[in-house]
């Protein structure tokens, strides 16, 4: 086993990067190396500082010696008693593991107190299933490397160091018990949101005066029919994905990103029927309070909006006008001046009754949209020169130039383009 330094020039610079490498024999007699350990980019510092480590202080001597930090010819003679001597060529790298971001997630779980929380919940089952320590498992895995649950019983199981940290061999991941654990925590579902709202209070002085709403579906690759209370239903897909049955997923979120309640929804739900169950849910659940709520404009509608303001006490809302309704109001916006919040972002502020219309304008926004738009123009510039220089029937033009105005549409708006007459041209 030895230090392999690898060396490539970039943009003009040359780059150093380490990784240990092993020697290894095959059938054939030949050697073969395989690498055991990437340590990334050597630069000078990292490798000025790598020596300092190895610099040997003698007695009788006012100023050190550095050894070489890998000697692959000889072993350094060092009559220091306090040193140890190291043969790398010897040395074996044997089942390298993720250890601190485990712990690190393991540390976080326990300050949480879910650890307490699913072992009172969760007991061992009589086949000596310790499902609590499951839980804390798929936790860890979700938070330092999310995928699915085949992918952590097959890989990343054996590759951290959860078994160490957590005591438990293999029998932690057996696939189907990985399936059926997640069953177990939906009767828990509110006390478990009561738990973690009580801690964030206490850890993370959270408050839950202002919440955010919305809500996203994820489709399924799988054909119906389906048992009748199936909740995979065709509906409008944030995926593009109309081909597939989807759920619908709601979440309430504070502006930390504190999760309060989520609940999954028929495929075909519409995003305007939920928002009345979710504030009973909330209110139900937290009790009654003074609340913002914060949703896109196609969630609440004006019969919901008069309800939460209605209600005692009444809960607030900030939400997207309908642009039809801005109209109506652009002349008396474009009279008021600009309140700047804060370095970037300015204000314009329209009272109406019981209601407060801000007009916002944020300059960062404003240059992305337009370098978003700047780099249409040019694709789709590029693209109409080459339809220029193609011999095409009228028919086969209009198509390619409906495909260009599909992938560019803001560009499209800024173009003015003249179609010939001549089916057969030219």
């Amino acid at each position: 086993m030895f230090l392999r330094c690898t060396n490539r020039q970039k943009d003009g610079k040359a780059h150093r990067y380490g990784s240990v490498v092993e020697n290894r024999r095959v059938s054939n007699g030949k050697v073969v190396q395989r690498q055991v350990l990437y340590l990334g980019e050597i630069n000078d510092s990292q490798r000025e500082s790598w020596r300092k480590t190895v610099e040997v202080f003698e007695d009788g001597r006012s100023s050190s010696r550095t050894m070489a930090l890998f000697p692959d010819d000889r072993l350094v003679e060092i009559n220091d008693e306090d040193v140890v001597q190291i043969r790398f060529t010897e040395v074996e790298l044997r089942r390298p593991r993720q250890w601190g971001a485990c712990w690190l997630a393991c540390w976080l779980y326990k300050q949480l107190g879910l650890d307490t929380f699913w072992s009172e919940r969760l007991p061992p089952s009589r086949k000596g299933t310790h499902w609590d320590l499951m839980v804390q498992a798929l936790c860890c895995y979700r938070l330092i490397d999310p995928g699915s649950e085949w992918r952590f019983h097959r890989h990343w199981y054996d590759s951290c160091a959860l078994p160490d940290l957590l005591g438990a061999g293999f029998e932690l991941v057996e696939i189907h018990k990985l399936y059926k654990c997640l069953d177990h925590l939906l009767e828990h579902k509110r006390a478990l949101f009561d738990h973690l709202t009580q801690h964030w209070k206490d850890i993370f002085n959270a408050t839950f005066d202002v919440l955010l709403y919305d809500l996203t579906s994820t489709y399924f690759e799988s054909n119906p029919p389906f048992p009748e209370d199936d909740k995979r239903k065709f509906g409008y897909s944030r995926d593009k994905r109309f081909d597939c049955v989807q759920v619908v997923i709601g979440l309430i979120v504070t502006p930390e990103g504190f999760p309060l309640a989520y609940e999954v929804m028929s495929g075909n739900t519409a995003d305007k029927t939920t928002l009345r169950d979710f504030l009973k849910k909330i209110e139900g659940q937290y009790g009654k309070a003074e609340r913002i709520g914060v949703m896109d404009r196609g969630i609440p509608t004006e019969e919901v909006l008069q309800e939460m303001r209605e209600n005692d006490p009444p809960v607030y809302d900030l939400v997207g006008t309908p642009k039809g309704r801005l109209n109506r109001y652009e002349k008396d916006l474009t009279q008021r001046s600009w309140q700047k919040v804060r370095d970037g972002v300015a204000v314009k502020l329209l009272p109406q009754e019981d209601e407060v219309y801000i007009l916002a304008q944020s300059q960062d926004r404003i240059l992305k949209e337009r370098s978003m738009r700047r780099r249409q123009l040019k694709r789709l510039w590029a693209r109409l020169h080459q339809l220029k220089g193609m011999a095409l029937i009228r028919d086969e033009l209009l198509l390619k130039l409906g495909a260009a105005k599909q992938q560019s549409p803001s560009a499209w708006r800024l173009v003015q383009i003249d179609i010939p007459q001549n089916p057969f041209f030219p």
